[in-house]
């Protein structure tokens, strides 16, 4: 028998009411393997209607539904950490609000999880203006020793697609706020405590690109949240000297270049190449 588990989603103020519905119906009418109760993160206030979509997808969910409704808007990092606090399971899958779940999703990496593994991510497919406009995909590394390889230069995990132990989640410390950077910094606490972590190659989540993807990754603030991200793995002896170095001026370069020029490097060199 397969064991429990819980869905963990964050709303804030800027999400699109339909596709928050099209995500949640995705993670939970039309799996195959569906959760065994969802936390509904509302990351501080929202607009009427997406308040109203959110009572909506509350009534009409097949299975318990709690509404976390913060006062302020403190994040994703903070939102998705009170959120786990709540989820009912020690295993707890991730969704965004406006990405969809193949329906299989969970009957692949529910089982990974109850085996044994306390992280596991998949590749996606990105998408532009529906789900049949397939622009691109991310492809992690697969085997242990890749992800942990790899990990050192980049984020090893698509965090849209992954499920984990809530208990590895919290021995690491949990989320932190770091804008962009929260998913990042709190896997490589989990693999540098030796959480047992795995990719599956195959596309589970359809993940959605919008016109302000690219724009996003850049500009001071991120600067300043890789500086913050860098600083931290060196310190806890994450990274090597070497390491560091190289990534500040990679990555922080990477931050400063012109949005199209970001926009040509992740095209060519992420999506075409995955993690691997």
């Amino acid at each position: 028998m397969t064991e429990a588990f819980s869905l963990l989603m964050s709303v804030w103020g800027g999400d699109d009411p339909h596709y928050l519905k099209t995500a949640f119906r995705s993670v939970v009418h039309d799996q195959t393997l569906p959760p065994d109760d969802v936390v509904l993160v509302q990351d501080g206030p929202v607009p009427s209607l997406l308040a109203e979509t959110i009572t909506g997808l509350i009534h009409e969910s097949p299975v318990p539904t709690t509404l976390l409704a913060l006062e302020d808007n403190v994040g994703l990092g903070l939102a998705l950490d009170q959120g786990m606090a709540a989820c009912a399971h020690d295993i707890v899958a991730r969704m965004d609000a406006d990405d969809i779940a193949l329906p299989h999703r969970f009957e692949v990496q529910i089982p990974m999880v109850a085996a044994g593994v306390d992280l596991v991510g998949s590749a996606l497919l990105e998408f532009g203006t529906g789900r049949d406009d397939i622009v691109g995909s991310r492809v992690p590394p697969i085997s242990p020793d890749d992800i942990v390889a790899y990990s050192h230069f980049h984020q090893p995990f698509n965090h849209p697609t992954v499920v984990y132990r809530r208990s590895a989640v919290q021995a690491a410390g949990g989320y932190r706020h770091l804008p962009l950077m929260e998913d990042y910094l709190l896997f490589a606490k989990m693999i540098e405590q030796g959480a047992r972590v795995a990719n599956v190659a195959e596309p589970l989540v359809l993940y959605r690109v919008g016109a302000g993807a690219y724009a996003r990754r850049g500009g001071m603030a991120m600067l300043k949240s890789e500086w913050v991200l860098q600083r931290q793995l060196h310190d806890m002896g994450f990274t090597s000297r070497a390491q560091f170095a190289r990534n500040v001026v990679l990555r922080g370069g990477y931050r400063l270049a012109p949005e199209a020029v970001r926009r040509a490097a992740y095209r060519r060199i992420i999506a075409r190449k995955g993690a691997r």
